[in-house]
């Protein structure tokens, strides 16, 4: 029997948030981002688009390191506020309040960051998530981030866990593999548990 997961829409989050249920927000950049993030070049000046974004510390960090173009879209209201109230200087419009399902794919992102937000859909979305990364992004364009390799059991809403194996099948007919392997630099209680991704939209 297929399970019925209720609609997570912006209420269910901005409830989340007021709730103080907020357990997957790390309160800083995750070290294997600012890894990443440090090696980038802000001379270039990559469209970067971080969806699901939460509080957005990742944007934070980015906007600090001299990268301007920098969007973040998430549902509810409160996280994009919190971000604008820590970053008084980030861009406004380039806080989305939006469906990812609905953003425009012109003009094209160069980067995707995933950070616990594959992990906050309904697991029926998983195939039109990898399909939507694929065509927000240009050609060669890259989706890096972390996905939890980890199994959570049979709960009712996010996080979901799932497998390397498994999400390689959603991936695979849009992206190369550059890497796609436990991250050896999580924070603490999620060591082990995470997949460090780097793909390139083929």
């Amino acid at each position: 029997m297929e399970t019925v997961f209720p609609d997570f829409d912006a209420a269910y989050w901005q409830g989340r948030y007021a709730a103080g249920r907020d357990g997957w927000d790390a309160r800083e950049v995750t070290p294997p981002l600012r890894a990443y993030f440090d090696q980038m070049d802000a001379a270039e000046q990559p469209r970067i688009l971080i969806p699901g974004a939460g509080r957005a510390y990742e944007a934070e960090y980015l906007h600090h390191l001299g990268f301007l173009e920098v969007f973040v879209a998430d549902l509810a209201p409160e996280p994009l506020a919190a971000l604008a109230a820590r970053v008084p200087d980030f861009p406004p419009q380039h806080l989305l309040q939006a469906d990812f399902f609905e953003l425009p794919s012109d003009p094209p992102y160069d980067l995707i960051v995933e950070q616990t937000f594959f992990c906050a859909l309904n697991p029926a979305l998983r195939p039109a998530y990898a399909s939507q990364c694929a065509a927000l992004l240009r050609p060669g364009g890259t989706l890096m981030g972390l996905l939890f390799d980890t199994d959570f059991g049979p709960v009712q809403e996010p996080p979901f866990g799932g497998t390397k194996e498994e999400y390689r099948g959603y991936f695979e007919p849009y992206f190369e593999f550059r890497h796609f392997e436990t991250a050896t630099n999580s924070l603490g209680p999620r060591q082990g548990r995470e997949l460090f991704i780097c793909l390139k939209k083929k």
